[in-house]
Protein backbone atom coordinates (compact mmCIF):
# COMPACT_ATOMS: atom_id res chain seq x y z
CA UNK A 1 0.00 0.00 0.00
CA UNK A 2 2.81 2.51 -0.97
CA UNK A 3 3.79 4.21 -4.06
CA UNK A 4 4.85 7.94 -6.00
CA UNK A 5 1.83 10.32 -4.73
CA UNK A 6 -0.57 11.16 -6.68
CA UNK A 7 -0.60 14.18 -4.35
CA UNK A 8 2.71 15.55 -5.30
CA UNK A 9 1.66 16.30 -9.10
CA UNK A 10 -1.41 18.32 -7.49
CA UNK A 11 -0.03 20.46 -4.98
CA UNK A 12 1.08 23.40 -7.40
CA UNK A 13 -2.62 23.66 -8.06
CA UNK A 14 -3.44 23.82 -4.33
CA UNK A 15 -0.94 26.66 -3.80
CA UNK A 16 -2.93 28.57 -6.96
CA UNK A 17 -6.22 28.48 -5.42
CA UNK A 18 -4.97 29.17 -2.16
CA UNK A 19 -4.37 32.64 -3.44
CA UNK A 20 -7.93 32.62 -4.73
CA UNK A 21 -9.89 31.58 -1.64
CA UNK A 22 -12.61 34.02 -2.13
CA UNK A 23 -13.71 32.78 -5.55
CA UNK A 24 -13.38 29.00 -4.42
CA UNK A 25 -15.68 30.30 -1.72
CA UNK A 26 -17.94 31.37 -3.99
CA UNK A 27 -17.93 28.02 -6.26
CA UNK A 28 -18.05 25.96 -3.36
CA UNK A 29 -21.50 27.75 -2.45
CA UNK A 30 -22.92 26.92 -5.38
CA UNK A 31 -21.70 23.48 -5.74
CA UNK A 32 -23.73 23.01 -2.13
CA UNK A 33 -26.90 24.66 -3.82
CA UNK A 34 -27.11 22.20 -6.97
CA UNK A 35 -26.43 19.18 -4.59
CA UNK A 36 -28.89 19.94 -1.90
CA UNK A 37 -31.66 20.92 -4.68
CA UNK A 38 -30.69 17.74 -6.85
CA UNK A 39 -30.35 15.50 -3.87
CA UNK A 40 -31.95 16.89 -1.11
CA UNK A 41 -30.80 18.96 2.05
CA UNK A 42 -29.84 15.68 4.03
CA UNK A 43 -26.09 15.08 3.88
CA UNK A 44 -26.99 11.09 5.19
CA UNK A 45 -29.16 10.86 1.92
CA UNK A 46 -26.92 12.79 -0.49
CA UNK A 47 -23.66 11.42 -1.30
CA UNK A 48 -22.88 14.38 -3.43
CA UNK A 49 -23.48 16.84 -0.64
CA UNK A 50 -21.50 14.81 1.91
CA UNK A 51 -18.78 15.00 -0.69
CA UNK A 52 -18.62 18.92 -1.25
CA UNK A 53 -19.26 19.70 3.03
CA UNK A 54 -15.86 17.84 3.18
CA UNK A 55 -14.42 20.36 0.48
CA UNK A 56 -16.03 23.33 1.94
CA UNK A 57 -15.00 22.28 5.95
CA UNK A 58 -11.45 21.87 4.52
CA UNK A 59 -11.94 25.67 3.12
CA UNK A 60 -13.60 27.01 6.27
CA UNK A 61 -16.32 27.97 4.78
CA UNK A 62 -18.82 29.09 7.85
CA UNK A 63 -21.31 26.55 9.19
CA UNK A 64 -24.09 29.11 8.40
CA UNK A 65 -23.11 29.92 5.36
CA UNK A 66 -23.50 26.28 4.40
CA UNK A 67 -26.60 25.76 6.25
CA UNK A 68 -27.69 28.78 4.24
CA UNK A 69 -26.18 27.41 0.70
CA UNK A 70 -28.35 24.18 1.44
CA UNK A 71 -31.44 25.43 2.61
CA UNK A 72 -31.32 27.44 -0.61
CA UNK A 73 -31.08 24.45 -2.40
CA UNK A 74 -33.41 22.58 -0.85
CA UNK A 75 -36.47 24.71 -1.03
CA UNK A 76 -36.13 25.31 -4.62
CA UNK A 77 -36.59 28.72 -4.56
CA UNK A 78 -33.64 30.14 -6.09
CA UNK A 79 -34.27 31.65 -9.42
CA UNK A 80 -30.92 30.42 -11.26
CA UNK A 81 -31.12 26.80 -12.59
CA UNK A 82 -27.65 25.53 -13.24
CA UNK A 83 -26.02 22.75 -15.67
CA UNK A 84 -22.91 20.95 -14.84
CA UNK A 85 -20.97 20.80 -18.41
CA UNK A 86 -17.69 19.49 -19.23
CA UNK A 87 -15.26 20.64 -21.36
CA UNK A 88 -11.71 18.82 -22.51
CA UNK A 89 -8.80 20.39 -24.59
CA UNK A 90 -5.54 20.64 -24.64
CA UNK A 91 -2.92 23.17 -23.67
CA UNK A 92 0.68 23.97 -24.16
CA UNK A 93 3.05 21.40 -24.88
CA UNK A 94 0.49 19.07 -25.35
CA UNK A 95 -1.35 19.12 -21.79
CA UNK A 96 -4.14 17.48 -21.16
CA UNK A 97 -7.15 19.98 -19.66
CA UNK A 98 -10.62 19.26 -18.16
CA UNK A 99 -12.75 21.59 -17.54
CA UNK A 100 -16.08 21.14 -15.38
CA UNK A 101 -18.63 23.83 -14.89
CA UNK A 102 -22.07 24.85 -13.34
CA UNK A 103 -23.52 27.23 -15.85
CA UNK A 104 -26.76 28.73 -16.08
CA UNK A 105 -25.93 30.03 -20.23
CA UNK A 106 -24.07 27.69 -21.52
CA UNK A 107 -23.24 29.74 -24.76
CA UNK A 108 -21.62 32.32 -22.40
CA UNK A 109 -19.71 29.72 -21.04
CA UNK A 110 -18.29 28.03 -24.05
CA UNK A 111 -17.76 31.44 -25.54
CA UNK A 112 -14.86 32.12 -22.04
CA UNK A 113 -13.73 28.91 -22.08
CA UNK A 114 -12.80 28.63 -25.81
CA UNK A 115 -11.40 31.98 -25.43
CA UNK A 116 -9.31 30.96 -22.30
CA UNK A 117 -7.98 28.02 -24.45
CA UNK A 118 -7.22 30.25 -27.70
CA UNK A 119 -5.45 33.10 -25.86
CA UNK A 120 -3.17 30.85 -24.11
CA UNK A 121 -1.88 28.58 -26.73
CA UNK A 122 -4.43 25.53 -26.44
CA UNK A 123 -7.34 24.22 -28.17
CA UNK A 124 -10.85 22.47 -27.04
CA UNK A 125 -11.10 19.37 -27.98
CA UNK A 126 -14.03 17.43 -28.53
CA UNK A 127 -15.79 15.00 -26.33
CA UNK A 128 -13.78 11.94 -25.38
CA UNK A 129 -10.67 13.92 -26.81
CA UNK A 130 -8.83 13.80 -23.26
CA UNK A 131 -11.43 12.78 -20.55
CA UNK A 132 -10.24 8.88 -21.42
CA UNK A 133 -7.22 9.76 -19.64
CA UNK A 134 -8.87 10.80 -16.17
CA UNK A 135 -10.25 8.84 -13.19
CA UNK A 136 -11.60 10.50 -10.47
CA UNK A 137 -10.43 9.85 -7.24
CA UNK A 138 -10.07 10.78 -3.60
CA UNK A 139 -7.17 12.30 -2.04
CA UNK A 140 -6.75 12.87 1.41
CA UNK A 141 -2.92 13.88 1.86
CA UNK A 142 -1.05 14.29 5.49
CA UNK A 143 1.76 16.51 6.06
CA UNK A 144 5.62 15.24 6.47
CA UNK A 145 5.70 14.01 10.12
CA UNK A 146 2.31 11.75 10.53
CA UNK A 147 2.39 8.58 12.50
CA UNK A 148 3.04 6.13 9.10
CA UNK A 149 2.08 3.21 10.99
CA UNK A 150 -1.35 4.60 12.17
CA UNK A 151 -2.10 6.14 9.42
CA UNK A 152 -2.13 2.62 7.49
CA UNK A 153 -3.55 0.81 10.40
CA UNK A 154 -6.64 3.14 10.31
CA UNK A 155 -6.48 3.68 6.21
CA UNK A 156 -7.42 0.21 6.10
CA UNK A 157 -9.58 -0.34 8.87
CA UNK A 158 -12.04 2.76 7.28
CA UNK A 159 -11.66 1.11 4.01
CA UNK A 160 -9.19 3.14 1.67
CA UNK A 161 -7.87 2.00 -1.46
CA UNK A 162 -4.32 3.19 -1.12
CA UNK A 163 -2.16 4.51 0.99
CA UNK A 164 0.85 6.41 -1.05
CA UNK A 165 4.35 8.17 0.09
CA UNK A 166 6.23 11.60 -1.38
CA UNK A 167 9.65 11.74 -1.04
CA UNK A 168 9.10 15.07 1.19
CA UNK A 169 8.04 12.34 3.88
CA UNK A 170 4.32 13.47 2.98
CA UNK A 171 1.53 10.53 3.09
CA UNK A 172 -1.94 10.46 1.09
CA UNK A 173 -4.96 8.30 1.58
CA UNK A 174 -6.47 7.36 -2.10
CA UNK A 175 -10.37 6.24 -2.09
CA UNK A 176 -12.36 6.02 -5.26
CA UNK A 177 -15.73 8.79 -5.17
CA UNK A 178 -18.18 6.40 -2.94
CA UNK A 179 -16.45 6.47 -0.61
CA UNK A 180 -14.27 9.26 -0.06
CA UNK A 181 -16.69 11.02 2.50
CA UNK A 182 -16.88 7.71 4.86
CA UNK A 183 -12.91 7.44 5.04
CA UNK A 184 -12.37 11.25 5.40
CA UNK A 185 -14.91 11.20 8.53
CA UNK A 186 -13.23 7.59 9.60
CA UNK A 187 -9.89 8.84 9.49
CA UNK A 188 -10.85 11.88 11.50
CA UNK A 189 -12.13 9.58 14.28
CA UNK A 190 -9.03 8.08 14.54
CA UNK A 191 -7.42 11.47 15.29
CA UNK A 192 -5.84 11.99 11.44
CA UNK A 193 -7.81 14.85 10.13
CA UNK A 194 -6.44 16.50 6.61
CA UNK A 195 -7.71 19.96 5.82
CA UNK A 196 -6.87 19.53 2.30
CA UNK A 197 -9.16 16.05 1.35
CA UNK A 198 -10.89 16.57 -2.27
CA UNK A 199 -11.53 14.84 -4.53
CA UNK A 200 -10.04 15.02 -8.13
CA UNK A 201 -9.48 13.76 -11.68
CA UNK A 202 -6.24 11.96 -11.42
CA UNK A 203 -4.35 11.35 -14.67
CA UNK A 204 -3.24 7.96 -15.74
CA UNK A 205 -0.21 9.41 -17.35
CA UNK A 206 1.53 12.93 -16.98
CA UNK A 207 3.23 15.14 -18.99
CA UNK A 208 6.48 16.30 -17.43
CA UNK A 209 7.67 19.79 -18.48
CA UNK A 210 10.30 22.26 -17.46
CA UNK A 211 9.41 25.50 -15.76
CA UNK A 212 9.32 27.66 -18.61
CA UNK A 213 6.80 25.60 -20.52
CA UNK A 214 5.16 24.78 -17.36
CA UNK A 215 4.72 28.60 -16.78
CA UNK A 216 3.00 28.64 -20.27
CA UNK A 217 0.54 25.78 -19.29
CA UNK A 218 -0.36 27.01 -15.38
CA UNK A 219 -1.24 30.32 -16.78
CA UNK A 220 -4.17 29.21 -19.20
CA UNK A 221 -5.26 26.76 -16.35
CA UNK A 222 -5.13 30.10 -13.67
CA UNK A 223 -7.33 31.87 -16.75
CA UNK A 224 -9.73 28.58 -16.45
CA UNK A 225 -10.28 28.66 -12.87
CA UNK A 226 -10.94 32.61 -12.80
CA UNK A 227 -13.85 32.11 -14.89
CA UNK A 228 -16.99 32.28 -12.50
CA UNK A 229 -18.43 29.23 -13.95
CA UNK A 230 -15.72 26.89 -14.10
CA UNK A 231 -15.64 25.23 -10.61
CA UNK A 232 -12.77 22.47 -11.30
CA UNK A 233 -9.83 22.66 -13.54
CA UNK A 234 -7.96 19.07 -13.91
CA UNK A 235 -4.82 18.54 -15.79
CA UNK A 236 -2.06 16.13 -16.61
CA UNK A 237 0.97 18.44 -16.10
CA UNK A 238 3.83 17.39 -13.96
CA UNK A 239 6.14 20.10 -13.20
CA UNK A 240 9.73 19.08 -13.22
Amino acid sequence: MAGHSKWANIKHRKARQDSKRQKIYGKLIREITVAARLGGGSAEDNPRLRTVLVKATGANIPKDTIDRAIARGASGLEGETYEEVTFEGYGPSGVAILVQALTDNRNRTVAAIRHAFSKHGGNLGTDGSVSYLFARRGLIPFAPGVDEDALFEAALEVGADDVESNEDGSMCVVTDEATFADVVEGLAHHGLESSDAELAMVPSTTTPLGETDAEKALRLIDALEDLDDVQEVHSNLEVN
